[in-house]
């Protein structure tokens, strides 16, 4: 049976953990949600194929995978037998009280003819079987993990214009080894906020750990999962940035994040019980008191061990965290979309364009707060400024198919053309542009000028616009329709100069309505 493989987005994340952050295959395998066979086969496939880690920038994801996985010649003989796969059969059986071993066994054998006889089958289950629910010791190295959660609690921070209460959540992030304790406010949980506190957790430690683990929580975790939980995006590329995996903890595993919930625990104790008699008017007022309550509980002894969570972090942790990078995690959201028949896609009501060709095309967009970009299979084939226009149009030309690009020109590019037509035609076109608000309206009529020189020539197109200029007609409806009626070779009617004034003794004139003429009617009238 073919190899399933995993999404070339995984195998980038699986050969990027080896080489930058060094981990071994066993945690690569925890932290992607895949076997540690699967990790090792496509690290051989990378060396195989004999590529240098980082890839060159030009590979796309459609060149690496045709160079990961070339045509495989036929199985060679006395290959060996498959495995099963005891997790898949240990699911089935609590799944449904009516399947059994056998039952498996025999799907097992339909699947792979060529794999074990019954009774082997079963005998390696029974063995697995006797390591589930085992509680293991955790050892933790220095540097290694970071575990951050959620206080349960609330912090009531008062408007000091209102007097209404709003609560801020305490957000807690512990080092593996030391103890050492990071906590701070936020007004939410949501991801933005979520990625923020932990960017100021590594800059608080000084550096970042080989891996964080996390609650399923829901603003990191799109797709909870026992067995396979998927990543938010904008959380796996901060891990990327930082060169951390991330490894969610079991749902309903506490032990799995042990240290996390002491942490929470005694932040609640050491921070929630210390400041409940004390009123905060500002998030960063309340940060101020945690940050000096945070101090005291990492220099507080231990009552079981020699030492602080602040000593053992100077001598286990802090020299074993990663540096950070030179610059900070730029916050950006991911989404997906299929590029419309406008080759448009469409962010917080703004529209961006995308090379025509992606049209029906499903692309992913990453939008940080002034970049949107647009990457097709791993590449980026679009990048706009972010608008804050609503409803809005973000468009490149070079997106544009050739019948649209002559749809929009540049005020200059439309005048231009229109002097090469005729005076009177470069007037028509100043007059149009001049009278919209904004001259990219008059665009469209402009343009519908070239097929109208195309169709009757630029003599009768410029005769046209002299006389839809005489008579004030500025549409592009009003051009059309003297070419359509050949009124554009009729002659035009000479203008009539203006009158010589008239003069006589019985007209008086604008002098007589003036302060000399008021003053003598003052007179006439006394």
């Amino acid at each position: 049976m073919p190899e399933r493989r995993l999404p070339m987005r995984k195998i980038r994340e699986i050969l990027r953990l080896h080489h930058e952050a060094h981990l071994s295959e066993r945690q690569i395998a925890d932290a992607c949600h895949v076997g540690k066979g699967t990790v090792q086969r496509y690290l051989e496939r990378f060396a195989v194929a004999n590529l240098t880690w980082p890839p060159p920038e030009s590979l796309d994801d459609t060149q690496l995978e045709h160079l990961l996985f070339p045509p495989q010649p036929a199985a060679p003989a006395g290959q060996s037998r498959p495995q099963p796969d005891f997790v898949h059969i240990h699911r089935e059986l609590k799944s449904n009280r009516h399947v059994t071993l056998q039952l498996l066994w025999e799907e097992f054998k339909e699947q792979y003819p060529e794999g074990v006889n019954y009774s082997w089958y079963c005998e390696q289950y029974r063995q697995w079987t006797r390591h589930l629910d085992v509680v293991m010791r955790q050892e933790h190295r220095a540097g290694e993990k970071m575990f951050v959660d959620h206080a349960g609690d609330t912090i009531a921070v008062t408007d000091p214009d209102t007097g209404q209460t709003r609560p801020a959540y305490l957000f807690v992030a512990v080092l593996g080894a030391s103890n050492y304790t990071y906590a701070e406010a936020t007004w939410t949980r949501s991801l933005p906020d979520w990625i923020a506190s932990h960017t100021r957790a590594l800059e608080f430690f000084g550096g970042s750990t080989k891996i964080t683990v996390p609650d399923q929580w829901k603003a990191g975790v799109s797709k909870p999962c026992y067995w396979d939980p998927e990543l938010n995006r904008t959380y796996e590329e901060w891990g990327a940035h930082y060169s951390t995996a991330i490894i969610p903890a079991r749902p309903r595993k506490p032990r799995d994040k042990a240290k996390v919930e002491q942490g929470v625990l005694l932040a609640e104790r050491w921070i929630f019980a210390a400041l409940r008699k004390r009123q905060f008017f500002s998030l960063a007022e309340l940060n101020q008191a945690i940050a000096g309550m945070l101090d005291k509980l990492n220099r507080k002894p231990f009552r079981k061990l020699p030492g602080t969570r602040a000593e053992l972090f100077e001598q286990l942790d802090r020299p074993a965290l990663q540096p950070l990078p030179a610059q900070r995690y730029v916050f950006a959201e991911w989404a997906k979309q299929r590029v419309r028949l406008d080759y448009h896609v469409e962010i917080d009501g703004h529209h961006y364009s995308v090379p025509y060709s992606l049209v029906q095309q499903q692309v992913e967009i990453r939008a940080t707060a002034s970049l949107v970009e647009v990457l097709y299979r791993g590449k980026r084939v679009a990048s706009h400024a972010r608008s804050s226009v609503r409803p809005g149009t973000t468009t490149d030309s070079s997106h544009q198919p050739k019948s649209h690009q002559r749809l929009r020109w540049s005020p200059a590019e439309a005048i231009e053309w229109a002097a090469g037509v005729g005076e009177f035609t470069r007037r028509f076109v100043e007059t149009v542009l001049s009278e919209q608000r904004h001259p990219e309206s008059g665009f469209r009529a402009v343009a519908g000028l070239r097929p109208l020189a195309a169709q009757y020539g630029s003599q009768r197109l410029e005769a046209a616009c002299t006389r839809a200029l005489r008579y004030k007609l500025f549409r592009l409806d009003n051009v059309r329709s003297i070419l359509a009626t050949r009124l554009d070779q009729q002659p035009l009617p000479q203008l009539v100069a203006p009158a010589e004034p008239v003069t006589h003794d019985n007209i008086r004139g604008p002098a007589y309505y003036g302060d000399g003429a008021g003053a003598e009617l003052q007179e006439v009238a006394g």
